[in-house]
């Protein structure tokens, strides 16, 4: 597995969840990876567990700082920057407009579009210029709900309807030197919380056993996936000699959601 030999990469929201396994996956593979994560904890473990591999920034997505910070690392630890993965996400838990008071609709709006769409501009512009010098790529991580109503309520599906117009133009702009990519993992097991505005942010994926029912009886195979079970589409996105020829894609990851018919 050395798919990644002495690629360099960051990831945001790279301490746990799916963030997590493509950090565990692109070491394997045999990247150096920094992490931008507002989870100092679980950062630390990673340090400690690849300590020759991973780095990290303890910092905000929202904050064009931080992302300057993490690039910075990439460059004075490992010397160069290949791949920028903007994974940092927040869920709404299916919250409805017509059910939100119209001061917290404006504040989940600006939290969840931060978070979901802003981090993914700001971290661009503080990479952009190490990504051209290594004729890098980006990967955002998307979702079914940028494509398909019923992933979320209408603040998390318009985020995530609005990363695929941008990987859209950023592959554009940025051809022919830098490739940009997505991936859209279906219904997982994951530690995603929401927004504050809304009470959300001690809430988990992972512990609504509801959820956990409601995306296998929808979902064609079945099944309720692992975060492991996307990371190989990173990979494949990143590695310069698997998909040279790939740019404005977005891989789905969700079990078949395209096919599951009416029935």
């Amino acid at each position: 597995m050395d798919r990644l030999n002495d690629e360099v990469v960051l990831v945001t929201g790279g301490a746990k969840g799916i963030g997590r396994a493509v950090v565990e996956r692109f070491v394997a593979e045999g990247a150096r990876v920094v992490v931008l994560d507002r989870d100092a904890d679980q950062l630390q473990a990673l340090r400690e567990r690849y300590p020759d591999r991973v780095d990290g920034v303890v910092g905000d997505v929202t904050v064009y700082a931080a992302h300057a910070s993490a690039v910075e690392l990439a460059l004075s630890r490992f010397g160069k920057l290949d791949c920028y993965i903007g994974n940092a996400g927040i869920w709404d838990w299916y919250r409805r407009i017509d059910r939100l008071d119209p001061v917290v609709l404006a504040q989940a709006f600006d939290a969840i579009f931060r978070v979901n769409v802003m981090a993914n501009f700001l971290g661009v512009k503080a990479s952009i210029d190490a990504i051209r010098k290594t004729a890098g790529s980006y990967i955002f991580t998307v979702s079914p709900a940028g494509f398909y109503a019923g992933g979320g309520g209408a603040l998390y599906t318009a985020s995530k309807h609005a990363m695929v117009g941008l990987i859209r133009q950023l592959a554009a702009e940025y051809a022919p030197d830098v490739r940009v990519n997505g991936v859209a993992p279906g219904g997982s097991a994951t530690e995603l919380s929401g927004p504050r505005e809304l009470q959300l942010d001690d809430r988990k994926l992972s512990d609504d056993p509801r959820l956990a029912a409601m995306i296998e009886a929808g979902t064609p195979l079945k099944r309720v996936w692992r975060p492991e079970d996307h990371a190989g589409h990173y990979v494949l996105l990143a590695c310069r000699s698997d998909s040279p020829a790939t740019t404005a894609a977005i891989l789905h990851s969700d079990g078949g959601l395209e096919v599951r018919g009416a029935g």
